[in-house]
């Protein structure tokens, strides 16, 4: 390799207008929002004022510049205090590239085919290539598929859609399932009624709505019975009409307990099964329904799935670099001396 691709260039930007308070919300307390982009990007950040030198390799330096842009102008907004997650997803968009991965679904629309999502608490959109495709899927098929590692923004996008369909009057309930399925925990007996015990399986749909539309409409909505949370088996016999149906944790249904549940699906529904095949809690001699119906419904017009890859990860940064590691790990297991048995079911 020549020295001329090694040496560090150098690149000079402006950012306009010269407001101290946007500079000090993109700098962050001590700088830190700037040490975060210096780090994930390997470069080093100089500035006086509004004028920034960024210096690094070629490729990491122009990515610098494009996150600094993107978060000046979010820092525009007199309520919007820029935090590190601000700054982490504008890396992850700065970084995604080309690396996208999808079936039957188109892995980077167009900005005039974007779908974004307005709800009382803000405004929700894709961050990565994947998560915009993946609302624009949700918003053309009856049956969507969402698959991925954890953390990117399988349940909280669905579930984002879920409440843009009711408030649009698209649907008039929303349906927000998952097995329960200990996550290699023995939790032994579990006191109270039915609702107490299923509670700790579906805390993180509740947390995602709340989110979404605040606490105390959430108890108003599930006391009409707009809004239905439930184990997957209270599913069974049941036909949902105008319903916005969320299977989360899909990966851990049994083939028998998928088909269940796509059946289920009635006139005027939209049904989203999310779920992670890497983090399959059943018994080694139970088949994961959730893999067994990407290679089922593959071709079935109207079903669309969409593949999550590291890349998409939204979460602490850390999170992006533990799913790599495993991925690593379990590719050199398979790949490895001896082994026979061609991978982990």
């Amino acid at each position: 390799m020549s020295p001329a691709t090694t040496k560090p260039r150098s690149l000079d930007m402006v950012l306009e207008p010269d407001d101290s308070q946007r500079l000090s919300n993109l700098s962050g307390p001590f700088d830190a929002h700037l040490r975060q982009i210096e780090l994930r990007l390997g470069i080093e950040i100089r500035n006086r004022g509004n004028r920034f030198r960024l210096l690094g390799p070629e490729t990491e330096i122009t990515r610098g510049e494009d996150v600094l842009r993107a978060l000046y102008q979010q820092s525009d907004d007199d309520e919007t205090t820029l935090t590190t997650e601000h700054v982490h997803l504008a890396l992850s968009e700065a970084t995604a590239g080309e690396v996208v991965q999808a079936r039957k679904t188109e892995a980077v629309p167009g900005a005039e085919g974007e779908v974004v999502i307005r709800t009382k608490r803000g405004v929700v959109r894709g961050r990565t290539p994947q998560q915009k495709a993946y609302l624009k899927a949700i918003s053309e098929n009856d049956l969507s598929f969402g698959i991925g590692p954890a953390g990117t923004g399988k349940t909280y996008l669905a579930v984002a859609s879920a409440v843009n369909a009711l408030e649009r009057d698209r649907v008039r309930r929303i349906v927000l399932t998952r097995p329960a399925v200990e996550a290699g925990e023995k939790l032994g007996f579990l006191p109270g009624d039915m609702a107490q015990k299923v509670d700790p399986y579906l805390r993180p749909l509740y947390d995602a709505l709340y989110e979404m539309i605040g606490f105390e409409r959430v108890a108003r909505l599930i006391e009409r019975a707009v809004i239905e949370v439930a184990p997957l088996a209270f599913m069974r016999g049941r036909t949902l009409n105008e319903s916005f149906v969320i299977l989360d944790e899909a990966q851990n249904t049994s083939v028998e307990q998928m088909k269940m549940f796509l059946t289920r699906i009635g006139f005027g529904s939209v049904a989203v099964v999310n779920g992670d095949t890497t983090q399959i809690d059943l018994p080694k001699h139970i088949r994961s329904g959730l893999k067994h119906a990407s290679e089922v419904l593959d071709k079935v017009p109207g079903v669309s799935f969409t593949y999550f890859r590291k890349e998409d990860v939204v979460r602490h940064p850390l999170v992006q670099a533990i799913v790599e590691a495993y991925e690593q790990h379990d590719l050199a297991q398979t790949e490895g001396p001896g082994n026979g048995r061609g991978g982990a079911a």
